[in-house]
Formats: C-alpha cells, structure tokens, sequence
C-alpha cells in the first residue's frame, strides 16, 4: 500500500492509502525498430525529457502506429479543470479516426528516462476526456523514453479504481538501413498473430 494525492475539487486535495500500482517498462519485450522520422534539426537540438519524447512521438507516428489509427495533435499542455478533481494539465492531447469512422480523444501522458508515470495522472487524464470528449472513445497513452532513441509506449484504462495495462510496445528510432530483412520477418511473424 502507498499514499497518494487526489485532486477532489478546485484547490482540495484527498490523500488516499491505495494498492502500490506502477507502470514500468517490461524488459522481456521486443523491440521493434522504425525509420526515425524525425527531422534532423528537432534531434540535434532535443534534450531528454518530456517536450523531446512528445516531439519525436509525433514526428514518427507513434501513437498511429502504437494505436492502429490515424491521429492528430490537438494540443500540447492542455491545462483545464475537472468537475470533482480541479486543475489538470494532460501534456499532449490527440483526436482520432478509425477506419469504421469512429472518433477517439487520446491523452498522451510523458516522461523521460528517470521518471515515474503517474497512475493519478493516468485518471485525471481520462476522467478529463469523458467530460470534455463525452461522444469520443478514450484510450490513454503513457510514454516514456527507456534511452535516448527507445521508446515505451503504454496504453492504461481503469478498472476498479486501478489503472490497468491494456497494451505495451518498445520501439526503437533508427536509420531505415538499420532495419534488416531478419527484423522484418520477425515483424510478419508478429503481425500474424495480432490477426489472430
């Protein structure tokens, strides 16, 4: 068990003893490498925390590939408030179209290498779209970068008052000739069993 802090209005916060709940990259995964799209001036000049993840998240499609869908960016800092939490801020905000027509609103919460995601933020993050974005399908993303070109990302729901993994993906940002005809059958390999 650990405590956390709640937002429970404008300027009140609840402190609650709940299960201990981290979202922490699996080490077992495979990598799956993608042609680093980003332009050449961002990655000379990005750092490693959250603006250069968010940055490079877009830059390469991520969430579209992440998601199987066709997103666009919103807004970054979306700083709002929700009925019974008060002031949030999601740090990046997508909409989205799949290929039946229908409309997701997908928070993306960042971090860099030595930080924690937040399993509060996770909520408010939700919590903010089903009243924002009341006709849109939620999926909230977490991402994180594992190194300077390894990116985690997650994709959380709540159950149960708890935020539980629906998905997880590692992808590596490389050279287009870095990705070999072997990585390519292993990804084949993968996709069938997605159709499954």
């Amino acid at each position: 068990m650990e405590w956390i802090i709640e937002g429970a209005g404008r300027a009140r916060y609840c402190i609650k003893l709940v299960k201990i709940n981290r979202i922490v990259p699996n080490p077992d995964l495979v990598i799956i490498k993608i042609p680093d799209s980003t332009p050449e001036i961002v990655a000379q000049y990005s750092l490693t925390d959250e603006q250069a993840l968010l940055a490079k998240v877009r830059y390469n499609r991520l969430i579209d590939i992440f998601l199987g869908l066709t997103t666009y960016s919103l807004q970054n800092h979306l700083r709002t408030t929700v009925a019974n939490v008060g002031q949030i801020e999601i740090d990046e905000i997508y909409v989205g179209i799949n290929r039946h027509g229908c409309h997701y609103v997908i928070p993306v919460q960042a971090k860099g290498v030595s930080e924690q995601l937040s399993v509060v933020q996770t909520k408010q993050d939700i919590l903010c779209c089903s009243e924002k974005f009341p006709d849109l399908v939620c999926r909230a993303i977490s991402t994180q970068f594992m190194s300077d070109d390894l990116i985690a990302l997650f994709e959380l729901t709540v159950q149960d008052d708890q935020v539980k993994l629906v998905q997880e993906r590692h992808y590596q940002l490389v050279p287009s000739s870095a990705i070999e005809k072997a990585d390519l059958q292993q990804y084949r390999t993968i996709a069938d069993d997605d159709t499954l």
